[in-house]
């Protein structure tokens, strides 16, 4: 159950990120509710489809479906009454990026892939709904900027596999996972740190 309440809460968090994003590029309701959809579940549903899981995981159980109608209704009741709580917001969606990175790696591993697919799975699952998100907005995804973002996914999945190959169990070795994602997402959001990027020479 708790399990389910997280991956529910992770949906709902990407759900709203989406609708903030179609809201302020000045979708319409269907707009909104199409960009907090693809940005909650797109992830897991290219996961699936690469690794031919099916059915996919929102058709197998509609809850997911539920939480992003949710999600984007308050969204709207929300802005229309108090400013963006832009804060709460990133450190949310810090926690829904670990824990829908570790998932993706756990299914994968559990797919019996090799770890480098592992590491790409879940970053994809992580990251992935972001992208998409981006991508209809007409912006440059995140996970090709600067930010720090699906590379603190890489981090946790690596340290996740790197414990797991020492015989470390399952649990803990998601726990910490999750964590290295969370703290690496968060403290990068606190300090401002960003990926060195490379200009040709002039």
């Amino acid at each position: 159950m708790l399990l389910r309440l997280l991956d529910l809460f992770g949906v709902a968090v990407f759900a709203i990120s989406g609708a903030l994003a179609g809201i302020a590029a000045q979708l319409d309701l269907l707009g909104i509710l199409v960009l907090a959809s693809v940005t909650a579940v797109g992830g897991g549903t290219i996961r699936d489809l690469l690794l031919s899981r099916h059915p996919i995981f929102w058709i197998e159980d509609p809850g997911p479906l539920f939480s992003i109608a949710c999600a984007t209704a308050l969204t709207l009741l929300w802005v229309h009454f108090f400013p963006i709580p832009t804060s709460a917001l990133l450190i949310a969606d810090a926690l829904g990026l670990a824990l829908f990175a570790m998932s993706g790696a756990r299914i994968a591993e559990s797919a019996g892939c090799h770890p480098l697919v592992v590491i790409l799975m879940g970053t994809l699952t992580g990251a992935g709904g972001g992208v998409v998100r981006d991508l209809l907005s007409a912006r440059i995804p995140l996970i090709l900027r600067q930010d720090i973002y699906a590379s603190a996914a890489i981090a946790g999945i690596a340290i996740y596999l790197l414990m797991r190959a020492a015989k470390v169990p399952a649990g803990f070795a998601l726990a910490a996972g999750f964590v290295a994602v969370a703290a690496t997402r968060l403290a990068a959001i606190a300090f401002d740190l960003r990926l060195p990027t490379f200009a040709l020479p002039q």
